[in-house]
């Protein structure tokens, strides 16, 4: 059996009081992650932010994104509602990150579909499948990110469950 690690802490860890990495802090994070042997090292989100960018662009420098062991992973949400993954700006930017492998997190509680997407239960299964589509036709690996799911789990096991 094989058991995979998946680090966020240059993403979710950079998001603490009073923590701000530079581009170099979390180039010698994700180095030291993989020689400790992290299966995944999210970098962050593509095109959200200057550093970011700027952290892909040096790792892909680096040849084989910098690391030895870990696969260096681009997170971003899925497409965004009414519109197609193949033409979806945050998605494109993890193709030309220069990574293979792709967190994308979509809402797996109904709540948040009909209040902060603003969309039907429908649509959003379809933002994640055209989403995850997209991304395996440009050859990538993709772990989707069901976000909040214990939450939707409890609200409507059902929808939560829907593939």
């Amino acid at each position: 059996m094989k058991i995979s690690v998946f680090d966020t802490t240059l993403r979710d860890g950079s998001q603490g009081a009073g923590i701000a990495f530079t581009v170099e802090d979390k180039i010698k994070i994700a180095k030291a992650l993989d020689s400790f042997g992290i299966s995944y090292i999210e970098g962050g989100w593509p095109g959200s932010n200057p550093k970011d960018e700027l952290f892909f662009s040096q790792m892909k420098k680096l040849g084989s994104l910098g690391l030895k062991n870990a696969k260096l992973t681009a997170f971003s949400s899925t497409r965004r509602k009414g519109s197609r993954a193949s033409e979806d700006e945050s998605l494109h930017t993890i193709v030309k990150s220069g990574v293979k492998t792709a967190c994308i997190f979509g809402k797996s509680w109904d709540l948040h579909v009909k209040y902060a997407l603003k969309t039907t239960n429908e649509e959003n299964l379809k933002m994640i499948f055209d989403s995850i589509a997209f991304l395996k036709s440009k050859k990538f690996e993709v772990i989707f990110d069901a976000e909040h799911y214990f939450d939707g789990y409890r609200n409507n096991k059902e929808y939560a469950l829907e593939d």
